[in-house]
């Protein structure tokens, strides 16, 4: 028995000498996080075109008084609102059988998160789902549990299907043969990361979903990890685009990895993208774009294929960015 177990031991510890180094450690950057040079806080991220707008609605957030954790809720809720954003909120495209039906989490520096995902009615998801974290011992709650929570929130039920949603889904149905094939190109969910003065770090993240899903389905951004991911140690990330490919490689949790592991925030969303692509060989056929924020205040963003814009609030300036890309 004792040979036996030597044996065993001898073998482990032979094959555990052959695995190779962690790619994560083989990836670090020559300046770490902690030593990383410090902006001035506040700054605000934000994923896509409406960043400009919501990154205004987050800094006045913060001048009124707030956290990062308000900043991030009020920073969102203005495409949740606007319904000729049709990807966020009202007005979103619909599903396949015509339902429109909402995703949003949030997440604080105390680790502290909340999520809604399939919800129907109810405008301010974001809003809901800080309601799951704050009131309830959930992380997340889902279609029809959600949206009886949110009513007796206080939340007022609202059509969210708009007349030009509805044209889209009923052109859509007339070449679609109704099948249910991935569609690809509509997905600009709204994610947020903000550092506040006292170099707190939240996040939020928003959206109406892939257009013409499947009834039911779900994608990355109310999961915590791939849509959205903070540790107040390291910083935070948020992805946006195809939410499969996320889901699978747990994109927002991966990029704060190697932040931790010395990388700037720029530098592990590309690392993550790459990571995302060996695991995808169609890779090239769809989009994934990640913002990331260091404690430090340092930010950046990676996107797979050319075209992601996200809006960045620093040093009194809101401005947009195109990201590089892998492609």
């Amino acid at each position: 028995m004792k040979n036996n177990r030597r044996n065993f031991i001898s073998k482990l510890s032979l094959g555990i000498a052959t695995i190779p180094a962690l790619s994560l450690a083989s990836c670090a950057q020559e300046t770490p996080v902690e030593t990383a040079p410090k902006k001035a806080l506040p700054v605000i991220i934000t994923t896509w075109d409406a960043g400009i707008v919501a990154n205004e609605a987050a800094l006045a957030n913060l001048k009124s008084g707030g956290t990062s954790l308000d900043a991030v809720e009020a920073g969102v809720m203005p495409a949740e609102a606007d319904a000729a954003n049709q990807y966020v909120g009202i007005g979103g495209k619909p599903d396949r059988d015509g339902y429109v039906t909402l995703d949003a989490c949030i997440m604080d520096w105390e680790g502290n998160a909340g999520s809604v995902c399939f919800v129907q009615d109810i405008l301010h998801p974001i809003s809901v789902a800080r309601r799951v974290m704050e009131k309830t011992p959930h992380v997340m709650l889902v279609g029809t549990g959600a949206r009886q929570f949110a009513i007796e929130e206080g939340f007022e039920t609202t059509d969210l299907l708009t007349e030009q949603s509805k044209k889209d889904w009923d052109e859509w149905r007339k070449t679609s043969e109704y099948k249910p094939v991935i569609n690809t190109e509509n997905h600009d969910t709204i994610g947020m990361l903000a550092i506040d003065e006292k170099g707190n770090i939240s996040g939020a993240c928003t959206t109406s979903g892939m257009a013409f899903k499947m009834h039911g389905r779900v994608g990355d951004s109310p999961i915590i990890g791939a849509g959205l991911f903070v540790d107040n140690e390291v910083g935070g990330a948020v992805a946006t685009g195809l939410g499969e490919a996320v889901l699978r490689t747990l994109t927002s949790f991966l990029t704060v990895e190697f932040m931790r592991n010395g990388m700037s925030p720029k530098d592990a969303c590309k690392a993550a993208l790459e990571r995302l692509a060996a695991k995808h060989k169609n890779f090239k056929d769809f989009q994934v774009g990640i913002i990331a924020l260091d404690k430090n205040g340092n930010s950046g963003g990676y996107a797979l294929q050319g075209g992601f814009t996200f809006a960045l609030a620093e040093d009194g300036k809101n401005e947009m960015f195109e990201a590089e890309s892998l492609i």
